[in-house]
Formats: C-alpha cells, structure tokens, sequence
C-alpha cells in the first residue's frame, strides 16, 4: 500500500477508484466498501484509493474535543487498511482553510484536478465538505458535470445492528463486547506505553502495569475484563482493570491497569498491546482491601479457567 502525505502527489495513481472517509475502527462496513473498491478497480484496471483526513476534523475545529473517542489511532487504522488490500491511502492535512471548502469545491479542486478520479464509491449515507452539505444527489450532478463515475453502496448490518463507529462506540462503553467483536469483525485491541504508578498492586499481591493511552482512543467502559496481552510477540493471560480505584483512593482519575499472568519481568517505558476478550464484572467499592483481594483471586480464577480465543 502506498501512502500519500501530499494530495498534489497523487496524479501518479493509475484511474483512481475512490472512497473517502474517516474510517474510525476499520469496521466490517469499512472493510466492505474497501473490498468493492479492490474488485470495481481490477474490472477497471484501475487502483483501489482512500482518502483520509489527519488530524480529525473535531481537533481542528474545536468541536467537542474532550468528547472525542476513537476506536483507532492512526498507526492502528494504517495498519488495518494495510491488511485490507488497499493499493493507496491518501493522508489529507485537515485544516481550517479546507474545512471552509464547499462540497462542490471540495469534488472539483481535490478529487477531481488534484487526484483525478474515475470512480466515487460511498457508504448510503456519506457526506462531506462544509457543514456535510454533500450527498449522495449532489455527486450524482457533480459527477455528470466532471465525468467521473458513482457507485453507493447499501448500508452493512451484523444481524439487527446497523454497523457504524458510533453504534460500535456505545457498545464498548457499555461492555457489549460480543456486539463490538461483531461490528469490527475482530476484538478491541489498543496499545499503552508502562508508566509508574504507586505500586500499591504489589502490595497486594497483583503488580499490574499501568498503561498511558493516545489521548483520544477510547478507553473501554469501567469494570475488570479478561484480556490477551501482547508484549515482543509473545501472548499472555491478563486482568485489565479501568476505573478510579474507589475502594484504595477518593481519586476521579481513571486508571489503565494490566495485571499479566505468570509474568516477573520489569516492562517500565515499554508498549504493552492489549486485546480485550470478556467483562467480568463493574468496577466496584469494597468494605476493604482484604474483600478487594478476595475479590481479584476470584478474578485470577476466571482468567486462568478460561483461554484466549
């Protein structure tokens, strides 16, 4: 897969067969849209193209950016698509200036003079350029008007659930991993560098690592979960932990914590993966440390009884 960082690049692409979007978690639907653009470009000897944009456009104009939750950081999504089959991706910079672009704008100065495009494949309900006044029925002038080609698809369900990042989103936070495994097509996973913490899961007799996340990947929702853990390619047993910690401290501050199984090794500045696999149960408040340990021997059991799938 070829990778694009500068849009006036891109001439260079054979009979660009695009689609564009943020593609957040690389889910099921994604991967559909990705597949019809890999099977319309070989009919038409073309090359599969993503368009793309970096930083999200949230960042850049300030809209609810402490609400922002991703189910990919960038190196995730790159990786993904590399896996998908896609000949290229283009990283468009998202700027204030680019947002002020009309959507006819946007089609005639960027995907038509800059990238020169063949064909247009879109989800049902995609919109873009200024304040998403683009749709399907405007493309459809525009592409009479420039000459280029428009295929929509219909929209992806896994049984009932509609797929979409945000239906996936809200099924992390309420812990229905079943249904995020379904829309993804694979666990959740993310990556966390080790930090110091206050070692107090030592005393305890569980030394867990405490994991700094990107800034904006989702965390799943509080409770224990039972997770794979993947450290210089070798898999091991884990406990993840997400909450403040009520039963040791009054602290609102969330917490990242993996305990690994049959594991001694100092991992400190090191970036442990994490899949998460099974809830276990709600974060909770204990009468005291001695119920919390009981509590996470019980925990312990689980994680042993149970493999990684």
């Amino acid at each position: 897969m070829k990778i694009f960082h500068d849009i006036s690049t891109c001439r260079e692409v054979k009979n660009p067969i695009l689609t564009l979007g943020m593609f957040d978690g690389v889910h099921i639907g994604h991967q559909a849209i990705i597949q019809k653009l890999n099977e319309i470009a070989a009919e038409m000897h073309g090359e599969s193209t993503l368009l793309t944009f970096e930083p999200h456009p949230r960042i850049v104009l300030k809209k609810d950016v402490d609400g922002l939750e991703l189910l990919t950081t960038l190196e995730e999504k790159i990786s993904l698509l590399q896996k998908s089959g896609l000949e290229n991706l283009i990283l468009h910079e998202f700027t204030p200036e680019f947002a002020c672009l009309s959507s006819e704008e946007f089609v005639k100065e960027l995907l038509v003079n800059h990238i020169g495009i063949h064909t247009i494949i879109i989800g049902h309900d995609h919109q873009f350029g200024k304040d998403r006044s683009g749709n399907f029925e405007q493309l459809q002038e525009l592409s009479k008007e420039f000459g280029f080609q428009l295929i929509r698809l219909d929209e992806i369900k896994s049984g009932d659930f509609l797929v979409s990042s945000t239906e996936i989103r809200n099924a992390l936070k309420g812990a229905n991993l079943d249904l995020v495994k379904k829309g993804l097509g694979r666990n959740y996973r993310f990556s966390g560098q080790v930090e110091h913490g206050d070692k107090l899961g030592r005393t305890l007799g569980f030394p867990t690592a405490n994991l700094k996340l990107d800034a904006y990947k989702l965390v799943p929702k509080n409770g224990v979960y039972f997770v794979k853990v993947i450290r210089e390619n070798q898999i091991h047993k884990g406990l993840l932990s997400v909450g403040t910690r009520p039963t040791v401290t009054n602290s609102n501050e969330k917490r990242v914590e993996v305990f690994i199984l049959d594991f001694d090794q100092e991992v400190y500045g090191e970036t442990l993966e994490v899949e998460v696999l099974e809830f276990i149960r709600e974060d909770m408040k204990f009468d005291s440390l001695e119920a919390l340990v009981e509590q996470m021997n019980l925990d312990l059991e689980f994680a042993i009884e149970h493999p990684i799938n």
